[in-house]
């Protein structure tokens, strides 16, 4: 048997990740690892529900925004309190891609990331 257990997104400002992972989606640091000489820092985040986890990977020696590419990957949440987090994800400007055909949309971490959100099916 095999499962999942994390998911890996690099950050430019480890602090500002943080902060928008908490406030967006309400996800809480689980468990860090600092490497012996400084130079990175894994923080991973759980949404205290699932055993799923987001490592964010600071490396000290970083300066330069990383490239995404055509930003064609994403990290899906689902939620029964869609219309809520909208509304929250609309003020904070996060929301970057909108699709209500599908009833869905995505938001962009400080990074560029893109984070889908779908509500909860019946």
């Amino acid at each position: 048997m095999i499962q999942f257990n994390h998911f890996n997104f690099n950050v430019l400002d480890l602090d500002k990740s943080l902060a928008f992972y908490k406030e967006a989606l309400g996800l809480e640091p689980v468990r860090v690892k600092d490497a012996a000489d400084g130079s990175f820092r894994l923080v991973y985040l759980g949404d205290g529900r699932t055993d799923f986890q987001l490592e964010l990977t600071w490396l000290r020696d970083r300066t330069e925004p990383y490239n995404l590419g055509e930003c064609e990957f994403h990290l899906a949440f689902v939620t029964d309190q869609y219309q809520a987090f909208y509304e929250k994800h609309k003020a904070m400007g996060c929301i970057c891609f909108e699709n209500p055909a599908m009833g869905i949309y995505f938001i962009s971490d400080p990074d560029g990331y893109w984070i889908e959100i779908v509500p909860e099916k019946d």
